[in-house]
């Protein structure tokens, strides 16, 4: 799943652009990196990245499992 998608018309030449976005999961990942940096300012750059990511495993499965429901 992506956030954020979009399609753009430039407004003169009336070529489309597309884009995915970006995926969700990164979307996540890089809200939870945000958090963590709040409440931890020196932490590495290892443990952030592997945190941030197991943070937003957990929300996608969270988010699954609701729309599941």
């Amino acid at each position: 799943m992506k956030a954020y998608p979009y399609m753009h018309k430039h407004p003169t030449s009336g070529q489309t652009t597309e884009s995915g976005g970006m995926d969700l999961r990164d979307w996540f990942a890089g809200l939870a990196m945000q958090g963590i940096m709040v409440h931890n300012p020196y932490p590495t750059c290892e443990y952030v990245a592997k945190t941030a990511y197991q943070m937003a495993d957990v929300m996608m499965l969270a988010r699954k499992e609701l729309s599941d429901e």
